[in-house]
């Protein structure tokens, strides 16, 4: 990627859409990275509440404050200065009122230097997606599998599976449409359902994890690319390198060199001048003489 390119803007990511070019998406919690995210020529980075999980070990999102994002996001915007960021809202940081949701979406983007802002939910949450618009701060809706809400929906499985179920996820996204967002995440849908949305939505981007090919964009989750979430894989993840055992691999050699005393070798650490050592030898002497 060239280190010149253009701040990543709205306008940019609706030409492409336009222009029928898949806009590429990945998560991302820390510094080094969004970095990585940045050179490779990543268009748009979510720092997820799956950080919770990912990131702080936690069994689901649902543990994750905003005080928790704002920390994470900040590290991912000076890493990856040019990316269009998105902040994610954790949960209860807008569910409670249209008032929390501006105050805690105006913090990303205050604090954190975000883009724009992401949350859970459908026709529900259409007057808090609203609200923020209002308030000047992108947005961007978040239906089918909704982490968030993962128990009412019976756990972590496919979405919208029935026509009816199907129906009520293509109206949740006019909804979310009308009220302002500039694009929603569909994730864990059905890749026709996902198509139908698409090509309904008039001015929304649409973007895909883990719901087919028709979207205006690919989300995936960086943890799930590399094997560096040990307690699940899930199958909409694409596995492009398996950092995980190589890291594996590496910290296993590091403390077996430590056992065996391979490690440090003389590359590893500095010396010091015989004359230096020497004379630092004399003054302890004479101090301990004195």
């Amino acid at each position: 990627m060239s280190e010149t390119r253009k701040k990543i803007t709205l306008p940019y990511l609706f030409k492409k859409a336009a222009e029928g070019e898949p806009i590429s998406w990945l998560t991302c919690y820390d510094y080094p990275t969004a970095y990585l995210q940045e050179q490779a020529g990543v268009e748009m980075i979510l720092v997820g509440d799956s950080l919770g999980m990912t990131m702080l070990g936690y069994d689901s999102t649902l543990p994750v404050t905003m005080n928790d994002m704002i920390r994470h996001a900040s590290a991912v915007r000076r890493g990856a200065p040019t990316a269009f960021v998105v902040g994610d809202m954790p949960y209860m940081s807008y569910q409670p009122s249209n008032e929390l949701a501006v105050q805690n979406a105006g913090r990303f983007m205050a604090e954190a230097g975000c883009d724009a802002i992401k949350l859970e939910g459908g026709a529900a949450m259409a007057p808090r997606i609203k609200a923020i618009v209002e308030a000047g701060i992108p947005a961007i809706g978040h239906l089918g599998l909704t982490p968030q809400s993962a128990s009412a929906l019976g756990g972590f499985r496919l979405q919208g599976k029935s026509a009816a179920l199907a129906k009520k996820i293509i109206d949740d996204a006019k909804a979310l449409e009308e009220a302002g967002a500039f694009a929603i995440l569909l994730e864990l849908v059905p890749d026709r359902l996902c198509q139908i949305i698409t090509e309904r939505a008039e001015n929304c981007l649409i973007f895909s994890l883990g719901s087919g090919p028709h979207a205006h964009g690919q989300l995936l989750i960086y943890h799930d690319m590399f094997g560096l979430y040990p307690k699940f894989k899930p199958r909409m993840a694409k596995v492009y390198g398996n950092a995980g055992e190589i890291i594996q691999q590496g910290l296993a050699s590091y403390v077996e060199e430590v056992k065996g005393r391979v490690f440090p070798a003389p590359e590893n650490y500095f010396g010091m001048k015989d004359e230096e050592y020497e004379q630092l030898l004399q003054l302890l002497e004479e101090e301990d003489n004195d």
